[in-house]
């Protein structure tokens, strides 16, 4: 059994026992999470319910296992014969979630 849910304005595959990394949540670690806004199920099978743009009464539960920071991207502009250069980095953070369970 799996769902496509909808969280920080990306879609995640989620599947029971699981681990994503999501957009950072406000939420501490080891609390309970529910997803509600799933746009698919399916159980593996040919049996797939497809939202309009959700699926009604279907949810996703999962554990926030930790918060982080991905690793540093470089990010370096430059404009051509003008003598511009600009360099930057960025980390972005993300929670950490285990799938515990995709109700239909």
């Amino acid at each position: 059994m799996y769902a496509v849910f909808e969280t920080g304005g990306k879609q995640f595959r989620a599947e029971p026992g699981l681990r994503i990394r999501i957009p950072t949540l406000d939420v501490e670690a080891g609390e309970s999470v529910t997803f509600d806004r799933v746009l698919l199920t399916g159980d593996g099978d040919s049996d797939v319910s497809v939202g309009r743009p959700v699926v009604e009464g279907a949810s996703v539960t999962a554990e926030v296992v930790r918060h982080g920071r991905d690793d540093k991207i470089i990010v370096f502009k430059r404009k051509r014969r003008k003598g511009y250069r600009k360099k930057q980095g960025h980390r972005q953070g993300f929670t950490e979630i285990r799938i515990d369970d995709v109700a239909l």
